[in-house]
């Protein structure tokens, strides 16, 4: 079990992946924009956070760079999810450092997958 954050700006959204992942067994609070997020990440203290890049309030790359610099060194896995064709989300999502990438809608066998390899050993 992991503590989970899901950052995503349309509620039925974030509502269905924060109930997905806890069938998964994950303690799972959610964020519908990114100062929410950086106010729950600070108290919650996520292990792993998905993070939409297309925010209306923040871009998600810099919101997961500034998610990864207020978390403990090696202690934060993020994810970028976004429902935008082309690369240039996920190119946006390397640069900012995001340990990986998913396209909308998120299968949630590679959502489970994410979970069952630890990225930080490799």
């Amino acid at each position: 079990m992991q503590r989970v954050l899901v950052v995503e700006d349309d509620l039925d959204t974030a509502q269905a992946f924060a109930i997905m992942l806890r069938e998964m067994g994950h303690d799972v609070e959610f964020a519908i924009n990114g100062r929410a997020a950086l106010d729950i990440a600070a108290r919650f203290r996520p292990q792993t956070v998905f993070v939409d890049m297309l925010l209306p309030d923040f871009d998600g790359s810099d919101l997961a760079r500034l998610l990864r610099l207020r978390a403990a060194p090696g202690k934060l896995f993020v994810v970028a999810v976004t429902g935008a064709a082309g690369d240039e989300a996920q190119g946006r999502a390397v640069m900012a450092g995001c340990d990986a990438f998913l396209r909308k809608p998120v299968d949630r066998t590679v959502v489970e997958r994410l979970f069952t390899v630890d990225f930080r050993s490799l």
